[in-house]
């Protein structure tokens, strides 16, 4: 099954270099997603081609349009079962399991915002997800866009080609991923953890797991309380507090 990601955009040249290489560019070239970019201001009809004006109330800056973003998105061969997705800094963190989520879709549109916003009645008749990447603002919904659709991209089934490496990226199973080595063995004057070229697997997997626990309550704690944690995991995590102490 292809994945269908359209984008809503002003700039269809920022989403295309964003999408044109690596992992997306390969995704693309297998068949198993497509990009599409359709421009509000191609559904404008004065000569200056306006997608923009004044918020009512009185507030700085200006706002894009309800009707050429709307025409735009009519534009699309939007299903009941397309997600349409608004990214926007009063929207809830975007994370993994909504890369997850949206990537078993076979449609994902992205309204990407410029100026102060678009005018909430876009969101009100078309939307179905507001995301945020995190408590900052950005100049426009384009880079965000670009963000979540390659990290809903990579968990398509055969983009990487492995199931393997999305079990061991960081988040894949509620934690963050242990820390990663590769040749040299040793490196201005650093070495890799013993038990790395040990070629024992059971002592590998322990430590991995162990330094991904470690790593996790030392900088997402948050993500402990609805990660799935074993006896195993709980004892690691007891001795890391009992060290602490």
């Amino acid at each position: 099954m292809m994945l269908r990601l359209d984008f809503v955009t002003l700039f269809p040249e920022a989403i295309q270099a964003g999408l044109g290489f690596s992992i997306l560019d390969r995704a693309a070239t297998q068949g198993l997603a497509s990009y599409h970019c359709v421009n509000p201001r191609d559904f404008t009809t004065d000569a200056r081609r306006t997608v923009d004006d004044k918020p009512f109330g009185g507030s700085a800056g200006m706002l894009l349009m309800a009707e050429p973003v709307a025409q735009a998105l009519e534009s699309l061969p939007i299903a009941e079962d397309t997600a349409v997705v608004f990214p926007d800094p009063t929207g809830r963190r975007f994370v993994q399991a909504d890369a997850e989520n949206l990537a078993k879709r076979k449609h994902v549109v992205f309204v990407c915002g410029h100026y102060e916003g678009i005018d909430e009645r876009i969101f009100e008749t078309f939307g179905t997800h507001k995301f945020s990447l995190g408590d900052f603002v950005l100049t426009n919904g384009e880079f965000p866009a670009i963000i979540m659709a390659d990290a809903i991209v990579r968990v398509v089934p055969g983009v990487l080609g492995s199931s393997d490496s999305l079990e061991q990226d960081s988040f894949g199973d509620g934690l963050l991923s242990s820390p990663q080595y590769t040749r040299p063995a040793e490196w201005r004057g650093k070495g890799v953890p013993e038990v790395l070229t040990s070629g024992d697997h059971e002592r590998i997997r322990r430590w991995r797991r162990a330094e991904s626990l470690r790593h996790t309550l030392a900088t997402r704690p948050d993500l402990l309380a609805s990660a799935q944690l074993s006896k195993e995991d709980l004892q690691l995590l007891k001795s890391f507090d009992d060290d602490l102490d």
